[in-house]
């Protein structure tokens, strides 16, 4: 078989005829001329260490069963200075493309190489390499329909699942440092959603100086809440012009000295470039007439059997004052300040949906886990560019689940260009080959 030149090979494309037997089977053997039998390729490793492990190989007459690494070339064991790391001590087999280098273990015997250059089809390196340099805004926007919408929906249910995953480490994190306390995770993680990005940091420490126990023992006071949350915030202006906000302030000074409690500075808010609704005054009071009408709101999220129930909790008006400003002392229209549908669909999304699912592996209870998936399929998708695109290429997008999926799809997959760990990107080389 004629091979194709070296420097068109990446790791990526070994990692994938390995784990798919995309290569001439045929008579395999080491660079040395002993037998070789693949009796299991092993699981692949995306952390530190060799790229496959627990692989099953047989050389000769004797079946190992270890770890195999993969380079281009043999010599990028030396290159990578594998020989001076203890990981790579237990490879049984070294798969590389060009076997250029002898390589030996550190105590000194021969390492097993199997090299591909002439077992790998050149029309499968060339489909891979213009996979690679397409100039689209995803590599397979050419290519899309090669997959079945049935397979994409399943490949979805997989990309989704990594998603969750991925956001339920933040989540973990703030599990621990609250000492595994829910209602307090639920509050923290809430938090800093009603900083919708721009404000999140500040909500979250906001969140941490300002501890739900310590909201809850006012819970029966929403302009004691207030006073704690705008206070804390440092938002509280130093010369108040009307009765409410000076109230405010008298009430936050006797709180503040009762509990020993220093606020945030001002400047950490931004209102520059955002619209009225999204003012971080606004999203406060939202958030604080929240706490006062659901003290638990932690147990509320779990005893929600829809979507429709989990909007409920956010379905609750501003207070009077609220009603008609946007930022303290400047009076405006009189209008309604309730939570948007999209925006209570965005906390529901990036935080009710997450701890659901984590609350559910954590507990080991999957009810929550395949309740928080089934809320996502209750959604509606998010409407943002990355979505707009995708659905021009003919992605299905139906609900949230979908739209979820195909933005980590982008960040996971697209946008470093692993189109090999892809279904699309298998279908596209195994339609074309």
């Amino acid at each position: 078989m004629q091979s194709a030149p070296t420097s068109l090979i990446k790791e990526e494309l070994l990692y994938y005829v390995w784990r798919l037997k995309r290569f001439d089977l045929q008579d395999l053997q080491t660079s040395s001329g002993q037998t070789i039998q693949i009796l299991d390729a092993g699981l692949r490793n995306n952390d530190a260490g060799p790229d496959f492990s627990l692989a099953r190989i047989k050389l000769g007459d004797d079946t190992w069963v270890g770890h195999v690494e993969m380079h281009v070339r043999a010599s990028d064991w030396i290159r990578h200075r594998h020989q001076d790391d203890p990981a790579f001590e237990n490879v049984v087999l070294h798969v590389v493309y060009e076997c250029d280098k002898q390589i030996c273990l550190p105590n000194g015997e021969p390492l097993a190489c199997l090299a591909l250059q002439n077992r790998i089809e050149p029309s499968l390196v060339k489909s891979y390499k213009e996979l690679m340099e397409v100039e689209a805004w995803i590599p397979c926007a050419n290519n899309r329909r090669v997959t079945s919408d049935i397979a994409l929906q399943a490949w979805y249910e997989r990309v989704l699942v990594t998603r969750l995953e991925e956001k339920t480490a933040y989540i973990r994190d703030v599990f621990e440092h609250t000492r595994e306390d829910w209602e307090e995770t639920f509050y923290r993680i809430l938090a800093r959603n009603f900083g919708f990005k721009v404000n999140a940091d500040a909500f979250e420490a906001l969140a941490i100086s300002t501890p739900r126990k310590l909201l809850i023992k006012h819970k029966d006071n929403l302009k004691q809440i207030e006073a704690l949350l705008f206070g804390q915030a440092g938002l509280i202006p130093d010369q108040p012009q009307d009765d409410y906000t000076r109230g405010l302030q008298q009430e936050y000074g006797f709180l503040r000295k009762k509990y020993t409690l220093a606020p945030l500075e001002s400047h950490r808010w931004k209102f520059m470039r955002m619209r009225p609704a999204n003012f971080p005054t606004i999203r406060l009071a939202q958030f604080g007439v929240l706490i006062f009408k659901t003290a638990h709101l932690f147990s509320k999220m779990l005893a929600a059997k829809s979507t429709k129930e989990l909007r409920q909790m956010f379905n609750s008006e501003v207070s009077w004052y609220w009603k008609d400003h946007y930022r303290f002392d400047q009076t405006s229209p009189k209008k309604s300040k309730k939570l948007g549908t999209s925006s209570i669909d965005l906390i529901l999304i990036n935080t009710i949906i997450p701890l659901l699912f984590f609350y559910g592996k954590f507990q080991q209870q999957g009810v929550f886990s395949d309740r928080a998936l089934t809320f996502l399929q209750e959604l509606k998708p998010e409407r943002n560019r990355v979505i707009t695109k995708f659905r021009a290429l003919s992605f299905p997008v139906s609900s949230a689940f979908d739209s979820q999926a195909l933005l980590q799809l982008k960040k996971q997959f697209c946008d470093p260009k692993q189109c090999l760990s892809c279904t699309i990107g298998h279908d596209i080389l195994k339609a074309e080959n």
